[in-house]
């Protein structure tokens, strides 16, 4: 004797619907994505963060065409030996010259330092000039440099693994309670749910009980 097959109920009966996992893969791939491009423009900002093209020297004087939101800092390329230079800023409004913060911006034989960060409240042009008490060399760029860097790509590294992680846990959660909603429907439409076992037939020529 072989046993019945189980009672089957539709799969798109069964709730949460399966369109979860669509979502599931949708969050993964996103946050993949979202990871990789934060990467690479962030990559491409660190490159050309200071502008090392076009350096300047104790007493030279540049010229910048800025706006309030532009975010630029003078850069100091760092040598062995003491030094504190200094420098000013003159232009429309109140320009100010503020403390950075602790980045470094490396090329092939140069490593280079924030020197201060360049505040400007209006748009128009701004005349940059610095000393040191030895011999410098300065560039204006960017504000951030590697170290900056390196804080995206801890963003770009957690995104991905994070979306994918969530989009694990909605498989999950999903696969466990359409399980659970499959055996309650089955314990409403057939009891048990379970496998039902075959009735014997009589044999062929067997004499029918009388009793």
């Amino acid at each position: 004797m072989q046993p019945s097959p189980s009672p089957r109920i539709p799969a798109s009966e069964l709730r949460p619907g399966r369109h979860w996992y669509l979502t599931a893969a949708v969050i993964s791939v996103v946050s993949i994505v979202l990871g990789m491009v934060i990467a690479v423009y962030q990559f491409k900002s660190v490159v050309d963060a200071v502008d090392t093209g076009n350096q300047f020297a104790d007493g030279e004087s540049v010229t910048l065409r800025l706006d309030p939101d532009d975010e630029k800092a003078i850069w100091l390329e760092d040598r062995i030996g003491p030094s504190r230079p200094t420098c000013d800023i003159s232009g429309p409004g109140d320009p100010a010259l503020a403390a950075p913060g602790i980045d470094v911006f490396l090329t092939r034989d140069e490593t280079w330092n924030p020197l201060y960060n360049i505040e400007v409240s209006q748009a128009g042009d701004y005349r940059v000039t610095c000393d040191s008490e030895r011999p410098s060399q300065y560039a204006i760029g960017d504000l951030g440099g590697l170290v900056t860097f390196g804080g995206w790509l801890l963003l770009a590294v957690f995104l991905p693994l994070f979306g994918v992680g969530v989009g694990i846990v909605i498989v999950l959660i999903t696969a466990f309670r359409r399980r659970g909603h499959r055996k309650r429907l089955l314990a409403e439409r057939y009891g048990s749910g379970g496998p039902h076992p075959a009735q014997p037939t009589p044999s062929a020529g067997a004499a029918p009980d009388r009793r």
